[in-house]
């Protein structure tokens, strides 16, 4: 059974196989955690996106998948990048996040991680609620078949830890 934590706090510090990126298609990088990531990692984790945007990922990583690549100068083994949507009122694209998830689980237990760190993707610049942000990622964790462990929801600031330890206690009990 997979055991669900949560630390408020830089994921970037945090000592686990692998860590989950909230990044942008284009997996070369960009604001919020997706640049926190790089630099914290170095160059290595940039090398490595690049050569997926020259073979198999040209066109850039869709929304809902997930790849992985070293993570570089960070205490982890792993980078597992995941495209979250972009919030809409008009269009539930709640699969979507739920998928982001699903996906970096499916490379994690590929690679082996037995622990893995989660921002709260989609959470940020994307727009998403927090509340709904945290519901789709504790009930997907808690419903998705994995050899991982430790899920460790990483959040950056005190309301979002507080939506999910909301989350985890309503799903808990």
């Amino acid at each position: 059974m997979t055991v669900i934590t949560l630390v408020q706090g830089d994921i970037t510090g945090q000592t686990v196989d692998a860590l989950v990126n909230a990044a942008n298609s284009s997996l070369l990088g960009g604001g919020g955690v997706d640049g926190a990531i790089h630099r914290r990692g170095g160059p290595a984790i940039l090398e490595e996106c690049r050569k997926l945007r020259a073979s198999q990922y040209g066109k850039g990583l869709r929304t809902g998948q997930a790849v992985a690549t070293t993570a570089g100068r960070m205490d982890a083994r792993w980078v597992i990048h995941t495209v979250g949507p972009v919030f809409s009122r008009s269009e539930d694209r709640s699969a979507l996040l739920a998928s982001c998830y699903r996906e970096s689980l499916r490379i994690a237990d590929e690679l082996g991680a037995r622990s893995v760190a989660f921002p709260a993707v989609s959470a940020g610049i994307y727009g998403w609620p927090m509340d709904d942000a945290a519901r789709i990622a504790v009930a997907t964790v808690r419903a998705t078949p994995t050899d991982v462990e430790e899920v460790r929801f990483v959040l950056f600031d005190e309301r979002a830890y507080e939506a999910f330890a909301r989350e985890t206690a309503q799903r808990s009990g």
